[in-house]
């Protein structure tokens, strides 16, 4: 698989430096999903844009998303018709934008899709997570149709959270990188 074929999925305010996906689409090579308002996301423009960048793919991509990102790929799942081009998906710590206090900060993105996707996933969650109680994460992998792994009271699994470049997730997405797959 090419690395231009993962494709990164930053949550709200993108993915900084220190951030394990910012790590590892500079030492991998993956294409981060660049959207137009990372401060102000709206549901919307984010689906349609993770669309046209899977659409422009020249085979199946694998998603790697955290926080949002998560929210996004059940999302755009929901309603895509191209969900075929999708080989599987990483989904670490999304957050429960049903809550209120989440809802306030993120008015477009309630409710959470809690409908199967169609394509192999992984959710991995910390037993810490300030945005996303560990029952609630349990409780997408199972809507979601995705294996579930705790990892330890870790936060938001974010540059915050000492990860670094996170090699232990990463085996994870190599193993979903290896599956066998359709060419879109």
């Amino acid at each position: 698989m090419k690395p231009a074929n993962v494709l990164v999925l930053p949550g709200w305010q993108n993915s900084g430096p220190g951030h394990w996906q910012s790590l590892w689409q500079t030492t991998h090579g993956y294409q981060r999903v660049e959207q137009h308002d990372w401060m102000q996301p709206l549901r919307g423009d984010w689906i349609a844009r993770l669309e046209e960048v899977v659409l422009d793919s020249d085979e199946a991509v694998v998603l790697v998303a955290h926080s949002l990102g998560c929210i996004l790929t059940a999302a755009w799942a929901a309603h895509s018709r191209n969900t075929h081009r999708v080989k599987a998906a990483l989904l670490v710590a999304p957050p429960d934008v049903d809550r209120e206090e989440v809802r306030q900060l993120l008015t477009s993105w309630a409710p959470v899709p809690m409908k199967t996707l169609p394509f192999p996933s992984v959710l991995l969650a910390s037993s810490r997570d300030p945005y996303c109680r560990p029952d609630r994460a349990r409780e997408f992998a199972a809507a979601w149709g995705s294996d579930f792994a705790e990892v330890g009271p870790l936060g938001h699994l974010n540059a915050d959270s000492g990860l670094g470049d996170w090699p232990e997730a990463h085996a994870r997405l190599e193993a979903l990188m290896a599956l066998p797959g359709q060419a879109a």
